[in-house]
């Protein structure tokens, strides 16, 4: 179910679907349009929407990819933007993304790749055009499941407030430490232990006993990391839907997760996860620990992450607009 915003060729994209920012009579056009007509093969794809020709603004259609790696190609046309009647652009707009996932639904894609529809020549403000992306993309979201890409390169969408900013690059320049050091997990405490009476004055070494010393390791291990997850779930009133959509995350991973005993996912995962149930940052520690990680200063990425729980701001995509001005990897998928 991830929605995910990467700054990637949507033509080279490995989807079941890619979206074309189409015209309405579906005639090959310039910019992403151009170059996913130019990708697919021209003249394969304009034969094919000639027929399929023509669609209204915020309707979309359907044809196949082609030559590219994507299965299917969803025509959406989005609205000229005109700044007097912002509210039907914004309607129209939405339309075009709504559409094209029920099309992406209605032919089982489990995963499509969008444009920003209309921030191109049709003069949509791109920041303007991200909210709706989102805000459209984030309903379907809630009820359905489909991994969902945005392909976007410009910065300037992304319209963080200003005091947001300003107090993020404030905490990171806090907390930072640019090192190269190398960053180890913090003990067990079982793991402490033994280190500390190791190197005791008066520590005398006791008779090997077969297994023994293994065994008394992982007899005292502390609580898996799957089994601290399902706890802080309970603990939280929530479901696992609740979770696994919050945090950004699909379905089968969060399956992955439950149900394979010893499954480790990767700390950007745990920490969306962490951000779904609106963990402290003592609990957000514990979790990662349960996994062999540690929220470390020297990592700008956690810095971030660290100010945002410190703070009670729990938005995954909001976070994710931070990371991407700073150029960190995205929570969720």
């Amino acid at each position: 179910m991830p929605f995910t915003i990467v700054r990637q060729d949507i033509t080279k994209m490995n989807v079941d679907a890619i979206v074309n920012a189409a015209n309405t009579e579906l005639r090959m056009g310039g910019g992403v349009c151009g170059a996913i007509f130019h990708a697919a093969g021209a003249e394969e794809l304009q034969e094919a929407c000639s027929q399929a020709a023509p669609i209204k603004t915020g309707g979309a259609a359907i044809t196949l990819g082609f030559a590219l790696p994507a299965d299917y190609i969803i025509h959406a046309a989005g609205p000229v933007y005109h700044r007097l009647d912002k509210r039907r652009a914004k309607r129209l707009l939405r339309s075009a993304y709504t559409e094209s996932l029920k099309l992406a639904e209605a032919y089982h894609c489990e995963s499509i790749a969008f444009p920003l529809i209309s921030s191109g020549i049709y003069g949509y403000p791109k920041a303007e055009a991200l909210q709706v992306a989102s805000e459209a993309i984030e309903d379907f979201l809630s009820e359905h499941d489909m991994d969902v890409y945005l392909a976007v390169f410009d910065k300037s969408a992304f319209v963080v407030s200003k005091k947001l900013m300003k107090n993020v690059e404030s905490y990171i320049d806090q907390h930072y430490v640019d090192t190269h050091s190398v960053q180890r997990r913090p003990l067990l405490d079982v793991e402490q232990n033994v280190l500390e009476s190791t190197y005791a004055p008066d520590f005398q070494p006791e008779p090997m006993m077969s297994g023994a010393p293994l065994d008394d390791l992982i007899n005292h291990l502390d609580e898996p990391f799957s089994d601290t997850l399902l706890r802080l779930i309970d603990e939280k009133g929530k479901t696992d839907a609740e979770v696994y959509k919050k945090a950004n995350i699909s379905r089968k991973l969060f399956s992955k997760i439950r149900s394979i005993k010893g499954y480790t996912p990767k700390k950007a995962t745990i920490l969306a996860l962490a951000i779904a149930l609106e963990l402290s940052l003592s609990e957000t520690d514990e979790l990662l620990e349960r996994a062999g990680y540690a929220l470390s200063h020297a990592s700008k990425f956690d810095v971030i992450i660290e100010y945002f729980i410190i703070n009670g701001k729990y938005n995954i995509f909001e976070i994710n607009e931070v990371l991407f001005q700073y150029d960190q990897p995205l929570l969720g998928s």
